[in-house]
């Protein structure tokens, strides 16, 4: 499993989001990312590609996830 990363711009204003990507490998996982992106792009919201992670819990907030942070 994969996590990919994407930064949103509408006029002035800016943020991310991120979404899972089904790939076996990370070059597959950018590629489906990139084209992702390229696809998003038909209103007024422009989408860039920033970066693809592995991720073993992806957008999970647990235990283990505040114990590494010390929280």
């Amino acid at each position: 499993m994969y996590m990919a990363e994407f930064k949103l711009r509408f006029g002035d204003r800016k943020w991310y989001v991120r979404r899972l990507v089904e790939a076996s490998s990370v070059e597959e996982a950018e590629e489906k990312a990139k084209r992702y992106a390229e696809a998003m792009n038909r209103g007024e919201v422009k989408w860039e590609f920033s970066y693809v992670i592995e991720a073993e819990r992806p957008l999970l907030i647990g235990d283990e996830e505040l114990k590494k942070l010390g929280a």
